[in-house]
């Protein structure tokens, strides 16, 4: 299927039909969403896969009892991760360690270290926030580009789901992603025409 044809196919299942999508097909979707672009490359993400029925249950009142949490086959929970550091020292490492040019290197991780570190706490959240939908956008074609479906949402409760997955405090739960087969039938596509987005 060509691009053009998984966007113009693609749309937010509000209920899915419960049928687990095959682990490898998680994994392909996994990688795609892996390979999401980032500012800096820093990848300042984490995401939680969900797929026991007892936790999405749990994490369906703290989602306004939306079904697509409830009736999917995995739950994509994207966290921003606000530890920009623990990721800039490992790109470090990992961008000298496949033999860049040391000067290059040297300016390049000082000119990061001085931009990020001039930031307060919550730029670095908003800055952080903004690279997961760079991901999530991955996720949402990707999982059509593999013949299964998904639905962004942020309809929910952070603070719920902090507590219920006992995440740690440098990772804010942003969006949802749940994946599986659609039970619904997509409505037509309505979009702005072109000269209603470009000036």
């Amino acid at each position: 299927m060509e691009f053009k044809d998984i966007v113009q196919k693609r749309y937010a299942v509000k209920k899915f039909d419960g049928k687990a999508v095959p682990q490898e097909k998680v994994d392909e979707l996994l990688e795609m969403i892996r390979l999401a672009p980032s500012s800096y490359n820093l990848q300042p993400w984490k995401i939680k896969v969900i797929e026991d029925q007892e936790t999405k249950v749990k994490l369906l009142a703290e989602s306004y009892n939306q079904q697509q949490v409830s009736s999917c086959s995995h739950l994509l929970v994207f966290c921003a991760d606000t530890d920009y550091e623990t990721n800039l020292q490992k790109l470090e490492e990992q961008m000298r360690a496949a033999g860049g040019d040391k000067e290059k290197l040297d300016a390049y991780f000082g000119m990061m270290k001085g931009g990020m570190g001039s930031k307060s706490k919550e730029e670095v959240a908003v800055w952080a926030k903004n690279q997961v939908y760079l991901a999530l956008g991955n996720a949402l074609n990707g999982a059509a580009s593999l013949g299964f479906n998904s639905c962004p949402m942020e309809g929910f409760n952070p603070e719920g789901y902090r507590k219920i997955l006992d995440l740690p405090e440098n990772l804010i739960p942003c969006v949802l992603c749940p994946i599986g087969y659609p039970a619904d039938t997509p409505r037509p596509k309505l979009r702005f025409e072109k000269e209603d987005v470009l000036f």
